[in-house]
This record gives C-alpha cells, sequence and structure tokens, in this order.
C-alpha cells in the first residue's frame, strides 16, 4: 500500500498541476498596462514587462492581449477592477509590476529586488562625490549650485529633506500626464540638457537613463536603507482579490521561469539584488 501511495500522490501532484494551466489553456493572457511607460511597458511592447508578459503568455500557450491605461492615480480602478460594459467580464486580468504587498491587488511572490540609486552626470563637477552622504557637507558655494531632481513623493525627497538639500532640489511629479515623456523619458532629456547634474531615482527607471547614454556618462551609486530610511523594495505581480488560481498558476511561472527573467531584466540596465525573505500575508481568499 505504502508503494501504491508513493506513486499514487506524485502522479495526483503532476496531474493537478497540469489541470491548474489547462483551466487557462482557452483563454487570453490578458495584461493592463500603462501605453507609454518605458522601461515597463510600451505599445510597441518593448518594456520588460511586455516581455514577461510574452513568455508567461507562450508558456500557457495563450495570446497575449493587453487593456491600455496611463499608469496614474486610479490605475486599478480603471483596469483589473473594471467590467467591460454590460458583462460581467473584467478588462483585464493581471498587472505585471506592483509593490509586493500593494493594498489594491492582490500580488504574487516577488519576481524581482531593486533599489533607488544616486545617478551623477559626469564631468560636471561632481565627480569626486562617491557616497550620497557627501551631499550632506558640502560648501556653501558647492550647495548653491546643486542640480538635483526633487519628486512630489518617495524616499529620495524624504532623504533630500533630511539632509537639509531640500531648497536644491528642482521639482518633478511622479505622475506627469504626459502623453509624449513617462518620468524616466523627461529625466533622461533633463540630464542631456543640463537642466539637472544628478538624480535619486527608483531603479528600473535610473536603468533606462542608463541605457540611453554612452557607457561612462554617469556615475551610479546605490541608496542604502537604513532602519528609518528604505530605498529598496520587492516587485510582484498583481490580480483581483479572490483570483487565487490565477495568483497560483503566476507564481509558477514565476518559479520555472526565475533565471530567463532575471537575465532578461539585467538587459534593461536595472540594478537587482537578492529577493529577501517575505513574511507571509494573510490577506483574502
Amino acid at each position: 500500500m505504502k508503494l501504491f501511495l508513493s506513486f499514487v500522490k506524485p502522479a495526483l501532484a503532476l496531474y493537478i498541476a497540469s489541470l491548474s494551466f489547462s483551466v487557462f489553456a482557452e483563454e487570453k493572457f490578458r495584461v493592463c498596462a500603462d501605453p507609454l511607460h518605458p522601461p515597463y511597458s510600451t505599445k510597441a511592447k518593448d518594456g520588460f514587462e511586455n516581455k514577461i508578459a510574452a513568455l508567461f503568455a507562450k508558456k500557457l500557450n495563450q495570446e497575449l492581449e493587453y487593456y491600455w491605461f496611463p499608469q496614474r492615480i486610479g490605475f486599478i480602478r480603471n483596469t483589473l477592477k473594471s467590467q467591460i460594459d454590460n458583462t460581467e467580464q473584467y478588462k483585464c486580468d493581471v498587472v505585471m509590476g506592483l509593490p509586493v504587498g500593494f493594498d489594491f491587488a492582490k500580488t504574487t511572490k516577488p519576481y524581482y529586488h531593486s533599489t533607488y540609486v544616486l545617478i551623477i552626470a559626469k564631468g560636471r563637477g561632481w565627480d569626486d562625490i562617491t557616497q550620497p552622504s557627501q551631499l550632506e557637507n558640502l560648501s556653501l558655494q558647492r550647495e548653491e549650485s546643486l542640480k538635483i531632481a526633487m519628486f512630489d513623493r518617495g524616499p529620495g525627497t524624504t532623504w533630500l529633506q533630511k539632509s537639509g538639500l531640500l531648497e536644491q532640489g528642482i521639482p518633478y511629479q511622479t505622475m506627469t500626464g504626459d502623453d509624449e515623456n513617462n518620468v524616466a523619458m523627461k529625466i533622461d532629456h533633463d540630464l542631456k540638457a543640463g537642466k539637472i547634474d544628478m538624480v535619486i531615482l527608483w531603479g528600473p527607471m535610473a536603468g533606462f537613463v542608463i541605457s540611453k547614454s554612452p557607457k561612462d556618462t554617469y556615475k551610479v551609486i546605490s541608496m542604502e536603507s537604513t532602519p528609518g530610511m528604505k530605498f529598496d523594495y520587492s516587485m510582484a505581480m498583481g490580480v483581483r482579490y479572490g483570483d487565487n488560481k490565477r495568483k497560483e498558476i503566476l507564481e509558477k511561472l514565476i518559479d520555472d521561469n526565475f533565471s530567463q527573467i532575471q537575465s532578461l531584466m539585467a538587459k534593461y540596465k536595472i540594478p537587482l539584488l537578492p529577493i529577501p525573505k517575505q513574511t507571509i500575508r494573510k490577506d483574502d481568499d
């Protein structure tokens, strides 16, 4: 009997796993995404989230379909939680990038971990800076010449405030509403134009800026998290609360294709850190 059970249990597990994938075999892989949000997603489908979505759709033998909507306040409400008129079907089923534990959607296990970095344009009088803390002890003359981007929210702005550099910040909006440039594109343009000389930027967007200029154009310094200031975060995918089967399938895809995902993201110059052990969150069923 034990020998029989030892055979049946693995066989049953394999059957259940195959059944889980077959449940979605005839469906489309329907993604909620911003049409102009490099390096994450674009209508040209050349962002890293586009590439991962295409990989997953191929693995599931599904057609990849997008519902496009700008990444701003109300994104989840207007995409993942929004139903098609006069039907019970939602406009899309998966958001490819959300912080782990995001309140407005059920998140998967993380598939990457990144950090904010300080990007400094070389050859503009700041080449001696090797640690962010050096900016806290500048002479008055150098401090007055500092041109650093400052966003309306985020840890970079908090750091500038704690470092006494808020008055030197050049303001930018986290969500621009610009139909031609997202934040990363705007920062890339303004660094090249000399409007700013440095910026504290989230890893994927920093990777985009770095990739748009020749090698050694910028000095890149990781912002180290401290007990009172967090700069590194784990990122996951999101589904609707209650859509547990889809979450399970996404997590299996993450596990089975993790090395390929990491290699793909590395091509986008994204600073990747080891994913820390996650605390299990009992959110819903």
